[in-house]
């Protein structure tokens, strides 16, 4: 890129989205500059090319539902910490692509959804509602002074409510005045202009008489100029005053919709997470350790596929809470566990081939004594022989039966071609293909985007409470999600995991079910799927000792340190600011958010600040 360009909007087209965040994109760091904003236009993919793919028997086995292709991903996943393109909008079209440059070039950045329309037409206004409200935007509901001010100039025909009609004689003092009210109105994030040409309207100088208010606002201001030629001059004069001026207005609210997204990216990204739990396992060994070497294990056995057992003990080495699992290879086993558990209990199939146990008569549920016990131990036995027959039956496994209200949810991952490894959340249980209630995001996650994943899904009200239900514990819902993400940026050699159901009720979170299907001893080591995102670079952690003899740690900075950088600069000298900031600098400007963000949620592919 030229030395010494100014880059106010970076767009681009990618048709192949492999590292989206990660070295082989090196613009934004050519830029040196995180806080442009970045429109992308994907290209679709090839539903036809997709379909042709034959379904392999692992692939009938192991999989829930389809995965998604790579453009619902895009619209899905949020920019996570330590990524280049803090503010990525995904945009479908090469025509929203570069009106959702020039809008981001030219104006201000709302800071909430609500929109006030001002128009000489109703029809207009009206379609214009509508996109706004389907494409996630508001309405401003209108401050009694606004109504007032209104009253006062307008004639008394007005619409008396937003959108503003202004009625079809509106002049172009009219036009200004009323975007002026607006504008200070404080419930408005943004203003929609639309003019329709009618006989006393004059589209050239309301545009001339709106001039001023571009950039005076501090508030975004489109607007919508109908009528082709004859309004081609009041359009020129709008786009090249920065007022980008759209065609129809639905497109324009759709643009302002954009900007609110975009502008929760930010939001979203620069929260600070908080900490998350330091993963070690109970024997001493760190929760990679113990998850490499389940996985390996079963590799070195020639198997793909983990069995139930297996699938719990990678997630327990990761702090994700399971249910108590215990393998029985007859009757009698079966009966010993259960009374050491405690009735009543439930029976699955335990099989190293099979994952869908329900589909081969593999789970009973609620079993109060030991006869019954048995039974069950036979009639899944008998049930696997006589479907896809006995050689996949190698016992059962005997857990509690859970008694608590809640909720079945699904927390999962599959690699995607381009994108790599992708997690999903939502609605679980036996019906998930069919709700189809679902997040997704790319590994690995903080609390921040962990919660805003969460909020993507339906089910996120219900988790919150609803009709006297007590909420879920959401922060430790927040921290299973940052630990099974962990699992799947460490252990590369997954290739589909998902808990399915993870109960979740306000007493506890606890995995009910669990499967991981694994690649095989085929697959070289350097053709295995990569993280879009580049994870934490644990790489540079390392202790030294200090010239007093006491240890220190040194290793890169994390977006959860904002606290204590923020500490730190609490116990500085004035000489110490001083020599970092070449003069004075109170600690109130050195410690605002914005600032320190800047410097804990750091692009590692650029730079690695050591702490």
């Amino acid at each position: 890129m030229q030395a010494g360009l100014q880059v106010r909007v970076l767009s681009r087209r990618r048709p192949n989205i492999r590292n989206a965040f990660g070295a082989t994109f090196t613009a934004e760091t050519e830029i040196g500059d995180l806080t442009e904003p970045v429109t992308e236009n994907k290209t679709p993919e090839n539903k036809q090319q997709q379909a042709s793919e034959p379904e392999t028997e692992e692939k009938i086995v192991a999989r829930d539902e389809p995965p998604p292709d790579a453009t619902e991903i895009m619209r899905s996943v949020n920019p996570a910490a330590g990524a280049p393109a803090l503010d990525q909008i995904g945009l479908e079209s090469i025509g929203n692509l570069f009106a959702m440059a020039e809008v981001l070039a030219k104006q201000p950045r709302p800071k909430g959804p609500r929109l006030t329309i001002v128009t000489n037409a109703g029809g207009p206004g009206v379609l214009a509602t509508d996109a706004l409200l389907t494409s996630g935007g508001e309405l401003t509901p209108l401050s009694e002074e606004t109504m007032q001010a209104f009253n006062e100039f307008l004639p008394p025909v007005w619409s008396h409510n937003n959108p503003v009609d202004i009625i079809g004689d509106a002049t172009p003092e009219r036009y200004a005045k009323a975007l002026e009210t607006a504008a200070k109105d404080p419930n408005s994030d943004g203003m929609l202009v639309i003019l329709t040409p009618q006989a006393m309207t004059d589209p050239t100088q309301i545009a001339e008489k709106l001039k001023p208010y571009a950039t005076s606002t501090g508030k975004p201001i489109l607007a919508s100029w109908m009528g082709g030629k004859e309004v081609a001059a009041g359009i020129s004069i709008l786009n090249h005053a920065s007022i980008p001026s759209f065609e129809y207005p639905d497109d324009a609210v759709r643009m302002f919709s954009y900007m609110w997204q975009y502008s929760q990216n930010l939001k979203s990204l620069y929260e600070t997470p908080a900490l998350p739990p330091h993963l070690q396992t109970t024997n001493g060994t760190s929760s990679f350790e113990q998850g490499e070497y389940i996985i390996q294990q079963v590799r070195a056995s020639g198997r793909t596929i983990l069995t139930e057992f297996e699938s719990k003990q990678l997630l327990a080495a990761y702090g994700i809470p399971i249910v108590e699992t215990r393998i029985a290879t007859s009757a009698a086993d079966a009966v010993k566990h259960a009374s050491a558990i405690g009735y009543p209990v439930v029976l699955k199939l335990y099989s190293e081939t099979i994952t869908h146990k329900t589909d081969v008569g593999g789970v009973i549920l609620n079993l109060k004594d030991a006869d019954a016990v048995q039974d069950a131990f036979r009639t899944i036995q008998q049930s696997v022989s006589d479907k896809v027959g006995a050689k996949h039956f190698q016992g059962v496994t005997v857990q509690p039966m859970i008694k608590l209200e809640g909720y079945e949810l699904i927390i999962g991952s599959s690699v995607d071609p381009q994108f790599g490894p992708v997690l999903l959340f939502g609605l679980g249980g036996q019906l998930v293909e069919v709700f189809k209630d679902s997040a997704l995001a790319l590994p690995p996650l903080t609390t921040t985007l962990a919660r805003r994943m969460i909020e993507q899904t339906k089910i996120y009200k219900a988790l919150k409470g609803v009709r006297g239900r007590k909420p879920v514990d959401l922060a430790a819902l927040e921290t299973l999600l940052v630990q099974f993400s962990q699992l799947v940026a460490e252990q590369k050699w997954i290739k589909e995991i998902d808990i399915n159901p993870l109960l979740a009720s306000p007493e506890r979170l606890v995995a009910l079910d669990a499967r991981v299907v694994v690649y095989d001893a085929n697959m070289p080591e350097d053709q295995l799927p990569t993280l879009s995102i580049r994870p934490y670079p644990t790489q540079y952690i390392k202790t030294v000792t200090g010239k007093d003899g006491v240890p220190l740690l040194l290793r890169p900075i994390r977006p959860e340190d904002e606290p204590l950088i923020r500490q730190f600069h609490e116990t500085l000298s004035d000489r110490s600011v001083y020599l970092r900031y070449f003069g004075p600098l109170v600690l109130s400007e050195r410690v605002t958010h914005e600032r320190l963000a800047r410097v804990c949620f750091a692009d590692y592919n650029r730079e690695i600040p050591i702490v």
